[in-house]
């Protein structure tokens, strides 16, 4: 059985790839098809935008299709910016602009209200009757530097107090065992055994 990765972002194809381990060499990506159109993401939760994306993709490919969405949510912005993550602040500049500005924001809010967590929504497509949801949460705080080399978006500006570093300081070997995505896709890795 192959699955189709409904995603255009090759860091998170590397990472989902990581966390699914033997089930990987299932996967096919949109870079094996030329031509597709892109769906527009304009639900209204994280899990409209998955469903939109895994359906879209499965019904032009006709094959099984995994997609998530995900973000972060700052307690200091009241929840935001959550879905609109990847577009916060101006979808022009590059996330490390964009975390000197959450930062720069944030410079007077005391540590007990600098509260944040990433939420991953994934959602796996077998057919129109059968669809898969699973969630994972990952908590922590927005620190107060950019630090690490790891990851991308959020990470280095995500601190985690039980480990005493930025998400962007953890090896992605590491990361893809206890962060948001890795939560969720253990969960999609069930379903996706209790179907072979």
């Amino acid at each position: 059985m192959k699955i189709l990765l409904a995603t255009n972002n090759k860091h998170k194809v590397e990472e989902i790839k990581e966390i699914m381990g033997e089930y990987a060499r299932m996967f096919k990506t949109l870079s094996d098809f030329s031509g597709l159109p892109i769906p527009v993401e304009d639900g209204k939760t994280y899990r409209e935008n998955s469903l939109k994306k895994a359906m879209h993709y499965h019904k032009l490919t006709g094959l099984p299709a995994i997609a998530d969405d995900s973000g972060i949510e700052i307690d200091a912005f009241d929840g935001k910016p959550g879905l609109m993550s990847a577009r916060f602040i101006n979808p022009s500049i590059s996330f490390e602009e964009r975390n000197k500005i959450v930062l720069e924001r944030m410079k007077n809010v005391p540590d007990e209200k600098r509260g944040a967590k990433f939420i991953c929504c994934c959602v796996l497509i077998y057919s129109d009757e059968d669809i898969r949801t699973e969630y994972g949460v990952f908590e922590g705080k927005i620190g107060y530097d950019i630090k690490g080399d790891y990851g991308f978006g959020y990470d280095p500006i995500f601190y985690l107090p039980k480990m005493k570093a930025y998400l962007a300081q953890i090896p992605p070997e590491e990361k893809n065992k206890i962060s948001h995505r890795a939560i969720a896709f253990e969960k999609i890795k069930m379903h996706i055994k209790g179907e072979l």
